[in-house]
């Protein structure tokens, strides 16, 4: 049995394993030091489970901090090739940092670059890195052939695992030979494209077979399209300086074309170096617009406007956009040059210039190279909103499974803009008319926007929002204690509108505390299960507003307020006068709705009994003899008149 002094002694371990592996993460240690250091037998268990739980928080953490590291690598080293790629002026030059930089940035074996044949209509090998075969240096693809010719042939980016037993390519034995003598297996290509059309083919490709990611497809795509753009800059610059040489006569031409160059060029390094100190999309509008002398828009995938600079709001022309993504240039449509943003073939959004109708050449190309800035930039924003939210769900499906102890929660929480502390309700969405993605969407706008959560738990989109808010989207003066029902009413009417569908939302709440959350996201689920079992899809409330029905589905059944709710008027019309309204409209129900009836139970005449019932119209409203209605009064005067019996107190149920 151990002595007290040992518990100290284990308890002490079992806090320095604690520190030890705050320190690991503190000092970027690989994953295999997070296992090391394992508790003895003679730690209690109880420690023991405490520490092996934290190791696995900090390993999911090392995981979490490994890929943010590693996606901000990418994008800090596609940022410097930009700019090394513009600063480069000789074409075999900017061919040689082409394929380096992709090899650096896939850390595949070997690189390469083939550069399209228009007249013999193939594509042939022009740079490689990391190849050690003379035939495959030489190499040349005709259109179609291999994975290379099918990428050249039809604009698409290819991947293969290993290609000499990929079925999708047309084998050769010219190009089979030279990939088997180089002992390639995993390959993957991205076309070079200058508008419309292909100039060449950019690939990456390992000895080993093996799997090319979504994310290794799109950053190769990224270089290819700046790669594309520094090809044809520097082609132009070699022109240029031909056409030096030979046309003395068209000087003053060729300094004007190299001044738009440099230009150009500067305001390209200009827009990165503006991304890479963390710019957003107002001040990337503001810049287009100072150096193209115009007004700027920024827009979404789906048109909504993001950033706006010199000029009024108006949405994008589709037609134009559609247009600019196909030919991949600026197009002039209604007064405005719009383009495009892409990041490979997915569109991101587009961004437009006003004011400027005679845009030549020169800063037309700026025009479009601006765009490709915005593509960095709404992708870094994607990247960082993703994981955002990633980590906002993550909080959300632990404070609903009860996952992790609540101080923890609490300091999770505050991270985000997030206080537990003070009430919230909980909103449980469902809608048949749109996808769910669109749906967890506009519950993410509504999070942001009132400083709560949203997230997807059991297949529900759950909304958490501050209950002291009135509600997203209410009215300026919601009812006193009513609850988080006329929020929920406000919210589906909001969700309605954003989404053009309906979308039926159950509430509950207020909670305050993360041990509360759990309980209300069940009675908001119930809620929202009953009001689309009564047909009342799109609309949005509490279970206590839904009647006695709420009453029946509640987990915590308020039998006193639901009493007060029903009765409360005739309740407190009786307690300030000192009359029995009550006790007639009990007679009047359980004599079956008869007036004479119940003017004989009552030892009064039927005239005192239509007096009383008009009195009781006139404070419960003119619909209270509906078979709803009148059934939940009957089950309230029945609840009220067992609590009586049970010797309850006059002010149990007063109002």
């Amino acid at each position: 049995m151990p002595t007290p002094r040992d518990s100290a002694s284990t308890g002490t371990d079992a806090l320095l394993r604690l520190r030890n592996l705050l320190d690991l993460l503190d000092q970027g240690a690989p994953a295999e030091a997070f296992q090391d250091g394992a508790p003895s037998d003679a730690v209690p268990a109880e420690d023991a489970a405490v520490i092996a739980d934290a190791t696995r928080v900090a390993l999911r953490i090392h995981r979490t901090l490994s890929q943010h590291r590693r996606r901000e690598a990418e994008l800090a080293a596609l940022f410097d090739t930009a700019g090394d790629l513009a600063r480069l002026r000789e074409p075999d030059a900017v061919l040689r940092a082409i394929v380096h930089r992709a090899k650096l940035l896939l850390g595949t074996d070997v690189t390469y670059l083939s550069l399209n044949d228009e007249e013999a209509g193939d594509t042939y090998m022009r740079v490689t890195d990391g190849s050690v075969s003379a035939a495959f240096q030489r190499v040349r693809l005709g259109m179609g052939e291999g994975l290379g010719g099918l990428v050249a042939e039809t604009a698409r980016p290819y991947s293969t695992g290993d290609y000499r037993d990929d079925p999708r390519f047309r084998h050769t034995p010219a190009i089979d030979g030279a990939v088997t003598e180089e002992g390639l297996r995993a390959i993957l290509g991205v076309p070079l494209r200058l508008g419309t059309r292909v100039i060449g083919v950019l690939y990456a490709a390992d000895r080993t077979a093996r799997t090319f990611t979504p994310d290794e497809v799109a950053l190769l795509s990224s270089l290819a399209d700046h790669a594309a753009i520094a090809i044809d800059g520097a082609r132009l610059l070699d022109e240029t300086r031909t056409a030096l040489v030979d046309l003395n006569a068209a000087s003053r031409t060729i300094e004007a074309h190299s001044e738009a160059m440099r230009r150009a060029e500067d305001a390209h390094d200009r827009l990165t170096d503006l991304v890479l100190r963390g710019g957003d999309a107002t001040d990337v509008a503001t810049a287009i617009g100072t150096v193209l002398q115009g007004g700027t828009l920024v827009h979404d995938a789906e048109g909504a406007e993001l950033a706006r600079a010199g000029t009024d709001p108006r949405p994008p022309s589709a037609r134009a956009v559609a247009a600019s993504r196909a030919d991949g240039r600026a197009v002039f449509a209604h007064g405005t040059w719009v383009c495009a943003v892409l990041a490979g073939h997915e569109l991101l959004g587009s961004i437009a210039l006003t004011g400027r109708a005679d845009l030549d050449d020169a800063d037309r190309r700026l025009f479009e190279r601006a765009s490709l800035v915005t593509a960095l930039l709404l992708l870094l924003r994607r990247s960082v909103a993703e994981t955002e939210d990633r980590i906002r769900g993550e909080l959300l499906g632990d404070l609903l499974n009860r996952a992790a102890d609540p101080a923890g929660l609490s300091a999770r929480a505050r991270r985000l803009g997030v206080n537990l502390g003070h009430p919230h309700a909980v909103f449980v969405l469902h809608t048949g008319a749109v996808p769910r993605p669109r749906l967890l969407a506009a519950a993410a706008r509504v999070a942001q926007a009132r400083k709560g959560l949203a997230g997807l738990h059991h297949e529900d989109v759950v909304l958490v929002c501050p209950a002291e808010d009135p509600g997203p989207g209410s009215g300026p003066d919601p009812a006193p204690g009513a609850g988080p029902g006329p929020a929920a009413a406000s919210l589906a009417s909001e969700l309605r509108q954003a989404l053009a569908g309906p979308v039926t939302v159950g509430a509950a709440g207020p909670v305050t505390g993360p041990a509360e959350f759990a309980d209300a996201y069940a009675e908001a689920r119930r809620c929202r299960t009953a009001l689309c079992a009564l047909g009342r899809e799109g609309a949005g409330a509490a279970l206590h507003d839904l009647g006695f029905l709420g009453v029946l589905l509640g987990d915590q059944t308020d039998l006193g307020g639901y009493v007060r709710q029903t009765l409360g008027p005739v309740l407190a019309y009786d307690a300030k006068r000192g009359t029995d309204l009550t006790h007639t409209l009990r007679a009047y129900f359980d004599t079956g709705a008869s007036q004479s009836r119940a003017a004989e139970a009552l030892h009064v005449h039927v005239n005192t009994v239509v007096q009383r019932l008009e009195r009781i119209g006139s404070l419960l409203g003119r619909d209270w003899q509906r078979p709803e209605r009148a059934l939940e009064l009957q089950l309230a005067l029945r609840i009220h008149q067992v609590n009586r019996h049970d010797g309850a107190g006059p002010g149990d149920f007063a109002p």
